[in-house]
């Protein structure tokens, strides 16, 4: 380490119960609403919309002192916020990558298109209410074709099904609910919900940008979120912490963009798994609160669970301006207990990273952790014979719509107005929230980026997840395109794998825009001018939070009624966009036996993969539907193609979901083999859903990303690696597999696996896991939700 100064089912799932710790019997028994008080003499509000829950320092401060008395070394913030709370304080093992945690979240966040799911597995569980403050937030359901307006009326209409069937759950189950047009759901949360000591649960891949509020912003699966909203502990391997230590200051054309960006290309994109990334020292302080969030959410796209920074001025500066200034003044107080790491704690790793030297970068494409500084982009355009000619620039989305970042691109645009030119790109802008669409409307920063060409989008998640009508190009037209997003995957914005997507700042995709070429780098190259003369811009300069204070716009926040029992929420049967959850049947007690293997998927496998977004965004409440996307941007290792796999049971050729279909149909599981960090990227659980319903039962492969591997198991899948990597070779995509000695399924026991080629020959490999005792129990009850549901029933009874 390195230093910063230097039985049956019934009893099964009371197992799993006693696992998971303490369960409040007044919240489990009479089921009734929770008012989440504050102990003591303070009672401050988490939200300003909430204003009967309350921020809950003391208690917190208790517990991490029982912790503290337990392990007796200093402890990073990450580590604070975790052990504060502890559900089990006294009794809990605390060891960083090793023991899991079992955790009591302050609240949940689901944004609309994995809400759906995580609603109805909720209404599965047959509790009356959620029992944990939650939110909903419509935000990525609404296409990109036109504009703003006609974009969200547009989005309206065709999704007005499911707005109503999430309006009227939050109503009815005590959860609040952003309408669409909102904004993006990490905006709302770090505008409304995020606070410096925060543990918060968010059914999306980038709920960390409350880190920069000094928050545990932690993405997880919609299994999770139901688990919290019924009041069960969260549970949580122990994470590792690697700290990044940051000197100098951001100064030019340097963002705080550039800081995740320079990390991405250090760490890649499986270098944070199984850690959290703390930020450090001096360099803090010249970083506003909305550029800590920036780094902190694509910090996802290095597989980390979520990134921090401590509790600073600039918290309490952001806090202040969005009416939350008691919040600040408590924090004020708990500062050294709870909000900053200890004099001499140890990270698993250091990483210094001096900001007065560090380099605009831009990364790409087809992934986020290809790291070009500036300089050297032009360069590596030409050997690799990228697209030279920028098609689209897009700034904005969850990661860099704050005020600051549109008053800095503001500032690029309006040298551009002076000097009589436009973008020679597409360029579209997209507000993070309402409050920040009618801030700049407000304070002409608007204005100027339509005066240069700019398009303003709906205040959603748009292009960024590929919910983008383009119309620019043909689909297989190779081009390039540069953003200020966080993840640029293969089609992933557009659908259009020859699209050679690059993320950035918002103040070099401005410029570059302006010039339309990929090899321009504002620092030393210049621009001509309408006149014909040749300028060079000036760096970037903006204002972290507007002078007259944000204009909050339209009012779009249903608060759920104090009783919404009354309330039926229906489902049609004959409906195309939401469907009833059945039961996943439990585990037979038998091993997996002669099992094909549906796919043997080559390289790069990510949710994305796994469970297209884009138009498929519309099923994401309908399981059988979405199913339909099931592996069809995988790679087949057989034949080096996509959505093209041989059915071994009719020996024809055919698409992943028919094939599976197929085998269900004839009572035939089958198994999935997959390459390195499988399931990176989105939080989204259908990618898991998904092959539990067509009949998959395992998934091996040489290493999970976190969430992935976590929604596997909630699903009942075993998700297993090999124990030897190179053992991947070994099985052929025509062998068949059995997994073995189920029945003495244990924690830190390895699975064998008998690999049956097809000329009868037997080779036996090992398999390893990371199920705990409860998950195993999930497997054995077909679903955590099963298991849930049995408790539930067994305790009523």
């Amino acid at each position: 380490m390195l230093s910063r100064s230097s039985c049956s089912l019934v009893s099964s799932i009371e197992k799993f119960a006693c696992a998971t710790q303490t369960i409040s019997s007044v919240r489990h028994l009479s089921l009734t609403r929770t008012v989440y008080a504050a102990t003591k003499s303070k009672q401050v509000p988490m939200s300003r919309l909430e204003p009967n829950k309350y921020v809950n320092y003391e208690k917190h401060a208790t517990t991490l002192d029982i912790v503290k008395k337990r392990i007796s070394q200093p402890l990073t913030l990450s580590e604070k916020i975790l052990y504060s709370h502890a559900d089990d304080p006294k009794n809990q093992k605390f060891e960083r990558g090793t023991s899991y945690l079992r955790l009591r979240p302050d609240r949940v966040a689901m944004q609309d298109a994995t809400a759906q799911m995580a609603v109805l597995q909720f209404i599965s569980s047959g509790l009356p209410n959620v029992l944990c403050p939650s939110t909903i937030h419509c935000d990525h359901l609404i296409e990109a074709q036109l504009g703003g307006e006609q974009d969200l009326k547009r989005a309206k209409d065709l999704n007005k099904e499911v707005y109503n069937f999430l309006a009227t759950a939050g109503a009815k189950y005590d959860i609040g609910f952003w309408k669409p047009g909102s904004g993006i759901i990490h905006q709302i949360i770090l505008e409304n919900y995020a606070f410096p000591g925060l543990l918060l649960i968010g059914t999306d891949s980038h709920t960390p940008n409350g880190g920069g509020l000094g928050g545990l912003c932690i993405g997880v699966g919609g299994a999770d979120a139901v688990d919290v909203m019924a009041n069960m502990p969260w549970e949580l391997k122990c994470p590792k912490v690697i700290g990044v230590r940051l000197t100098g200051q951001l100064n030019g054309w340097t963002s705080p963009k550039d800081v995740i960006l320079k990390l991405a290309g250090i760490l890649t994109v499986k270098g944070g798994t199984g850690a959290i990334i703390e930020y450090f020292g001096p360099g803090v302080q010249s970083i506003s609160c909305t550029g800590m969030a920036t780094i902190c959410n694509m910090g996802a796209e290095i597989g980390a669970t979520t990134s921090v920074f401590p509790y600073n001025v600039r918290m309490a500066e952001y806090l202040k301006a969005t009416k939350r200034e008691d919040i600040a003044k408590f924090a004020n107080e708990y500062k050294d207990v709870l909000l900053t790491a200890d004099e001499g704690a140890k990270y698993d790793r250091v990483i210094d990273i001096n900001l007065s030297e560090l380099e605009p970068h831009v990364n790409g494409p087809f992934t986020p952790d290809l790291a070009h500084p500036i300089d050297k982009l032009g360069q590596q355009a030409e050997k690799n014979k990228w697209p030279l000619d920028i098609k689209v620039g897009l700034i904005g989305s969850c990661t860099n719509s704050s005020y600051e970042d549109m008053t800095r691109s503001a500032s690029i645009a309006q040298q551009a107005i002076d000097k009589g030119i436009k973008a020679k790109s597409i360029f579209t802008v997209t507000p993070g929230s309402e409050q920040i669409r009618a801030t700049i409307e407000r304070d002409g920063i608007a204005e100027k980026l339509r005066a240069i060409g700019g398009i303003v989008l709906a205040n959603a998640c748009g292009p960024c997840i590929g919910q983008w009508d383009r119309q620019d190009i043909k689909k297989g037209e190779k081009n390039t395109i540069i953003s200020s997003y966080n993840r640029n995957f293969t089609g992933r914005n557009d659908a259009n794998p020859q699209t050679h997507s690059f993320v950035t700042s918002p103040d070099l995709v401005t410029a570059m825009v302006l010039s339309g070429d990929l090899r321009f780098n504002p620092l030393t190259d210049s621009l001509t001018a309408a006149d014909g003369s040749k300028f060079k811009l000036k760096p970037p300069s903006g204002d972290n939070l507007p002078a007259r204070g944000f204009d909050p716009g339209v009012d779009t926040y249903q608060e759920p009624p104090k009783d919404g029992s009354s309330l039926k929420v229906d489902v049609d049967p004959k409906s195309t966009r939401l469907q009833l959850l059945e039961p996943f049947q439990p585990w037979d007690g038998k091993d997996f036996v002669d099992y094909p293997i549906l796919i043997k998927i080559k390289g790069k496998c990510t949710t994305d993969h796994i469970s297209a977004a884009g138009p498929w965004l519309k099923y994401r409440g309908h399981l059988d539907n979405i199913s339909n996307n099931m592996f069809i941007g995988a790679v087949n290792e057989e034949n080096n193609e996509a959505n093209n796999i041989k059915n071994l049971l009719t020996n024809q050729w055919g698409k992943v979901p028919d094939v599976a279909r197929y085998y269900k149909s004839k009572n035939t599981p089958w198994i999935v083999v997959g390459d390195e960090n499988y399931g990176e990227g989105s939080s989204r659980e259908h990618a898991a859903l998904e092959p539990r319903h067509l009949g998959g039962r395992a998934i091996i492969v040489k290493s999970f990303a976190r969430i992935h591997e976590t929604n596997l198991k909630k699903q009942g899948l075993l998700a297993l690696t090999f124990d030897n990597p190179s053992d991947y070779d070994k099985i052929k995509p025509d062998d068949k597999l059995s997994l073995v000695g189920l029945n003495k399924l244990a924690p830190n026991k390895p699975v064998e696996c008998r690999i049956k080629h097809a000329d009868g020959t037997i080779e036996t490999i090992k398999l390893n896991h990371t199920f705990n005792e409860p998950q195993i129990e999930w497997f054995k009850a077909g679903s955590a939700l099963n298991a849930m549901r049995t408790y539930f029933a067994s305790r009523k009874q």
